[in-house]
């Protein structure tokens, strides 16, 4: 029985992954056995404050090093995501302040600060990953290779002031210490800043049985409901709250002051459907399990199915949620022998704990596979949209999400 990392009342299993490489970390090449770190990804939700959290927390060392791999400006709808964020905030929020101050946590390679920078507004960014800190810089971007918790927001509000704005894009979902981030948020925030996060959204997880949201990296599975009592601990207040396309669907939350800010109609709306849907209940939770269990059966079968008939299967997106995927169903090169994958840090490398060998997107050409699996679902549609070719010459998707099927 696991710890609440929000409430400190005990964790109750709702689903258990099985055991489960870093899925972010791609070896050179198959590691001999005993060579690569596994633990146990379990879900669970917690008796008190109903937060749903991994059982098991994987040292943050081992996952955000030197060598991360994700870059937030692969995908173009990213960075138009981000890019229209940036532009946001420069008209409203920042607008007609005399020198206002932003600080994003887990920068990344700068995508969003970036903009901010072409403006001349003054902000940092917070990331540990030295490697795509050194990308952000080089965009321009002014980055404080770190961890942000409450000292660091101390450090830096003696620095630099307090930030108007403090902002974190699928971040604050990894970090299990979330006491002290938020502590951290209250300690640099001015009187009437903001903090604006955005995380995958529980509601869209158990909707959509997307179970590969579910990783190392993704400790919380946040909702409204869990992240009003998380702000209220911490002396804040959710304020607003927006639903998101992105990444199979997230929630843009916004917290401020307990006090300063009226809440907008929304928080209280989507609170009220989540009540609704029973979204928190434990009945809901083992169903969602139960969906997940039936989804894994479907896609191995299929997968068997078609390589006993002799099609050939490649798969695309090496992203992290796939290593779910493949550890959870035994997806392994016999039955899928490429992975096709745009990130240069992960190409002519093998997949975390399945060595599936990545190959460049680039190569995705013909003689084409009879059948790719999408693992990145939740880009379908810039995927498809580049790949043509592919389901021209006869190719056919696979995805998973919500359920398994042949496109």
């Amino acid at each position: 029985m696991s710890q609440c990392r929000v409430c400190g009342r005990s964790v109750e299993l709702v689903l258990d992954l099985g055991s489960q490489p870093l899925s972010d970390v791609f070896p050179p090449e198959p590691p001999a056995a005993g060579q690569e770190f596994f633990y146990r990804l379990q879900l669970g939700r917690c008796a008190g404050c109903a937060t749903v959290q991994l059982l098991e927390e994987v040292p943050r060392e081992r996952m955000f090093g030197e060598h991360y791999p994700y870059r937030s400006s692969g995908s173009s709808v990213m960075r138009t995501h981000f890019s229209d964020w940036a532009k946001h905030l420069l008209g409203t929020e920042l607008a007609g302040k005399p020198d206002p101050f932003v600080v994003e946590l887990g920068c990344n390679d700068g995508v969003m600060l970036g903009t901010i920078a072409e403006a001349g507004v003054r902000h940092l960014g917070v990331e540990p990953s030295g490697g795509i800190a050194r990308t952000a810089e080089e965009r321009g971007v002014r980055v404080l290779t770190a961890y942000f918790e409450k000292e660091t927001a101390a450090a830096i509000a003696a620095e630099d002031g307090p930030a108007d704005v403090i902002y974190a894009a699928n971040t604050l979902c990894h970090i299990p210490y979330i006491g002290s981030v938020l502590d951290g948020v209250s300690e640099l925030l001015t009187d009437d800043g903001i903090f604006v996060f955005e995380d995958p959204y529980l509601g869209d997880v158990v909707a959509a049985t997307s179970f590969d949201q579910i990783y190392d990296e993704h400790y919380f599975l946040f909702s409204a409901t869990t992240v009003a009592e998380l702000a209220r601990r911490h002396g804040l207040a959710l304020v607003d709250v927006e639903r998101l396309a992105v990444h199979g669907g997230e929630v843009r939350y916004t917290l401020a002051r307990e006090g300063k800010r009226p809440a907008s109609p929304a928080v209280a709306e989507l609170v009220a459907e989540e009540a609704e849907r029973r979204l928190h209940d434990p009945a809901t939770l083992a169903a969602f399990a139960d969906s997940v269990r039936h989804n894994a059966r479907e896609l191995i079968a299929l997968l068997t199915r078609l390589r006993e008939d002799g099609h050939t299967i490649a798969a695309y997106g090496a992203t992290a949620k796939s290593a779910t995927v493949t550890n959870f169903c035994g997806i392994g090169p016999e039955l899928v022998t490429t992975v096709y994958d745009t990130t240069p840090e992960k190409q002519g490398r093998v997949t975390p704990g399945t060595h599936i060998p990545v190959s460049p997107a680039s190569a995705f050409d013909a003689p084409y596979p009879d059948y790719a699996l999408l693992f990145a679902w939740n880009h379908a549609a810039e995927i498809m949209a580049r790949e043509t070719e592919f389901r021209e010459r006869g190719g056919r998707w696979i995805t998973y999400v919500p359920d398994v099927r042949v496109l």
